[in-house]
Order: C-alpha cells, then sequence, then structure tokens
C-alpha cells in the first residue's frame, strides 16, 4: 500500500486526490494545503484523504512530511512548485515525485524557451518576436504594425498574461500594462509579440515520461470570462472531453507532429521530460499550431478527464515515474461525455469578495452523474463552507452525449448559491454546434 501526497489547493488538485484515492494500492492521500472539498472528501472516506497544512512552495516542510509519513509518490498539480524546482528538491532526497524537473517546466515557466522548443522540434506555431524591454517592442508594432496581434509574458501568470489584440493600440497598451506598470510582476520582464491566429482552440494532454507517449482524449477549455468567448482571459471558465473537433484522424496527427517533436526536442535539449505535456493548440485552416504548453494538468480540464477515466492513476503515474510507460497497458475510459462548469466569485477574474458561506452542496451532490471539485473553498469559524478564490467551484456532469452531460453539470449547478455567484451558461455548447 501507498500513501501518497498531492500538492496544491484547486480543483485539479481535488480531482487528483479524489481518483488517486480509488487506486486499490493506495492507502491515505495527503493533500498540501488541500481545499475544503478534499477535507469532506476525506471526511465521507473515513480518512483516507486528508488536509495537510503546509504552502506547495515550501519544500522543506513537504520533504520533511513525505518523509515523516513514509509518501511512495508524491505528485505536483499547480505550475508555481514545479517551475520552482520542487521535483529537483524531492529527487535530491530520493523522494520519488511525479512532474518534470525545472529545467523541463520552463516548457510552461518561460513562453520564449517554449518557442525555441517548438523552433528546435520544427513544431507548428505562430510567428513570433521576442523582446527584452517594452519600449523595443513599441518601437517593432509602430513599423505599420496595426493588425490583430497577440501579447504575451514570458513568465509564469496563473493564465492571465495573455493579451489577444485587435490592433496596435491595444497591443501598446498591452505593453505597458505587462512592461511599465508590472502587473504580473517578474513574468513581464520579457515578452512576447506573436501573430493572431484564427480557428477553434483545444486542448490535447499526454503522459510521457521522456521516451513513451500516452495521448489522453482531447478536451475543449473556455478561457474567456463570459458567454460566447467575450470578456477577460481567465483560467479558465469551464471544459469537457472529449472534444469532437478533434477527430481520431487529427488527434494522430498532432501526436505525430506536435507532441513527439516536442518531446525529441526537449531529450536533444538536454532537458528531458516526465509528467503531464499539456498542448495548447489552435486548430487552423493550415492544421493544429501550439498556442502554448503547460508542464501539468490543465484546471479544469483535469476534472472531466479524470471524472472519465477508469484507469487506475496510480499506476499510470508510477510508471511514468520509473520510466516504464511502454509496459502500460491500454487506457480505460467511460464512454460517456464530461462536462465541468467552473462557478466563480463576483468579479473575477479582478478583485472579489472571499469568506461568503456557499449553500446547496449537499444537494448538488445528490443530482446523478455529477462531482463537485473545489477550487477555492476554505472553511470559516462556523465550519461553514466558503469562497476563498475566484474560481470556486468545478461542477461536473457525465451524459451519453453532450447535451446530457451539460444538462447533468448544470443542474448541479443550480443547487448552488454563494452571494454573487455566477457562471457562464454555453460551457460545451461548441461542441454542439
Amino acid at each position: 500500500m501507498n500513501n501518497i501526497l498531492v500538492i496544491g489547493s484547486g480543483g485539479r488538485e481535488h480531482a487528483l486526490a479524489w481518483k488517486l484515492a480509488q487506486s486499490p494500492r493506495a492507502s491515505r492521500v495527503f493533500v498540501a494545503p488541500g481545499n475544503a472539498g478534499t477535507a469532506l472528501d476525506g471526511e465521507q472516506s473515513g480518512g483516507d484523504i486528508e488536509n495537510v497544512n503546509i504552502k506547495e512552495t515550501d519544500f522543506p516542510s513537504l520533504i520533511r512530511f513525505a518523509k515523516d509519513n513514509k509518501v511512495g509518490l508524491t505528485v505536483v498539480g499547480p505550475e508555481v512548485p514545479l517551475c520552482a524546482g520542487i521535483v529537483d528538491a524531492f529527487q535530491t532526497e530520493k523522494l520519488r515525485i511525479f512532474g518534470p524537473n525545472k529545467a523541463a517546466a520552463q516548457l510552461e515557466g518561460s513562453k520564449i524557451f517554449c518557442k525555441h522548443i517548438l523552433k528546435l522540434g520544427k513544431v507548428p506555431t505562430a510567428i513570433h518576436h521576442e523582446f527584452h524591454f517594452g519600449d523595443e517592442a513599441v518601437n517593432f508594432l509602430n513599423q505599420d504594425r496595426d493588425m490583430p496581434i497577440v501579447v504575451k509574458a514570458d513568465g509564469l501568470a496563473a493564465g492571465k498574461g495573455v493579451f489577444v489584440c485587435g490592433g496596435r493600440d491595444e497591443a501598446v497598451d498591452a505593453i505597458l500594462r505587462i512592461t511599465k506598470n508590472k502587473e504580473f510582476g517578474t513574468a513581464g520582464d520579457r515578452l512576447i509579440l506573436e501573430e493572431k491566429l484564427d480557428g477553434q482552440e483545444a486542448s490535447v494532454l499526454a503522459i510521457t515520461d521522456g521516451s513513451t507517449l500516452v495521448v489522453l482524449p482531447p478536451a475543449q477549455d473556455h478561457k474567456a470570462a463570459y458567454d460566447n468567448d467575450k470578456g477577460p482571459n481567465t483560467g479558465g471558465m469551464g471544459a469537457y472531453s472529449p472534444a469532437p473537433i478533434v477527430d481520431t484522424e487529427t488527434l494522430h496527427w498532432i501526436e505525430e507532429h506536435i507532441l513527439v517533436p516536442t518531446v525529441h526536442a526537449l531529450n536533444q535539449n538536454e532537458t528531458p521530460f516526465k509528467g503531464v505535456l499539456y498542448a495548447g493548440l489552435m486548430l487552423t485552416k493550415n492544421g493544429p499550431k501550439v498556442l502554448e504548453y503547460n508542464a501539468r494538468f490543465g484546471d479544469p480540464e483535469c476534472q472531466p478527464i479524470l471524472f472519465r477515466l477508469k484507469s487506475d492513476l496510480l499506476d499510470i503515474m508510477e510508471h511514468t515515474v520509473d520510466e516504464t510507460l511502454h509496459k502500460l497497458p491500454p487506457l480505460q475510459w467511460d464512454n460517456r461525455t464530461a462536462v465541468c462548469v467552473v462557478m466563480a466569485s463576483e468579479g473575477y477574474p479582478g478583485l472579489y469578495r472571499k469568506d461568503l458561506p456557499i449553500r446547496g452542496l449537499n444537494e448538488a451532490a445528490k443530482v446523478p452523474d455529477t462531482k463537485v471539485f473545489h477550487a477555492g473553498t476554505a472553511f470559516n469559524e462556523k465550519g461553514e463552507v466558503v469562497n476563498s478564490g475566484g474560481r470556486v467551484l468545478g461542477v461536473t456532469g457525465l451524459g451519453n452525449t453532450v447535451p446530457e452531460a451539460k444538462l447533468a453539470a448544470y443542474t448541479a449547478v443550480k443547487c448552488i448559491r454563494w452571494d454573487g455567484a455566477w457562471c457562464r451558461k454555453d460551457i460545451s455548447d461548441k461542441a454542439v454546434k
């Protein structure tokens, strides 16, 4: 039996802990720091899941806890500890951990590094230009470049450092926000300007041990805050899987021309990658192109993907750590579609109020074929579940068709209320259209 430590506090980590706890070889699943949802799951399972009050970036305390509690595998959810080198720190102490090391995690931590890897692997992506100073980028735009353009902060910005601009004025404003106003801190020390790609976005995730790839069913995220993809970018307002826009033939093409060359390029660069390789893609009229890479499960894509997974997640992760993915049997999936709807705090992705009691969670739990994954939740002094973040819940439903899955998810959503709660109403509609 194995004790497992999941690092993080979001909806992705709740889904990981929930799925890992189902493994017959899992003893206890600790979540550091976890949220109200992981705590409630622990109560309902008789202690199989337990929160640990350690921050995800407190590496010495996490290592000490893993040693003291005989943790056989640590699973890292968020990008911040990965890019800060948590895998290196654990491996130095001879502790088993799932995720890429610091050098490989640059694939997400630096958009400039990512572009270099894509160029090395001849992977299709948008034409881009790199800048170290905002003035350089503005001067570049002033050379008669009044066209749609995407401005990206180089470093980690919690999914918010990307501006899709309609023309020069919007792009200049985005550059100033990144470089002069420092809205994203040191993440904006360098930036990228790239052509705006047209088409539908899709997410294709694969698990790799550095040589073998296991490609997961495609998903589609909804980054914009409001219906019909309007409003500012967020960390993701919902997702569904599988995404019919990526058919079997397209998925094979993506594996052959995008994922495999990326793994080879990372090896060639002497930054071998082990963990979840997440390709954010634009399906253009000239074929799929990479928008960005993440170095971990997406949030909220993780929720519908794991809700459908029938295979043992612990087996998959241990084969990855041991570099024996080639011995893993084919993954088993629920044939139904899963739709995840994110419920958010009023004001998100801007400022929002916290500590507002959430009602209706017990009623939502009774809706068939659904699971409420907690993202930004905590307990108040009265023991009530309250919101503690911008994205609060990921309400996930299963159905034989996309509309049935959407109905299941939104039926559970309607049970849940807190002051200012809101969500997009059109998650998964693209699949039907």
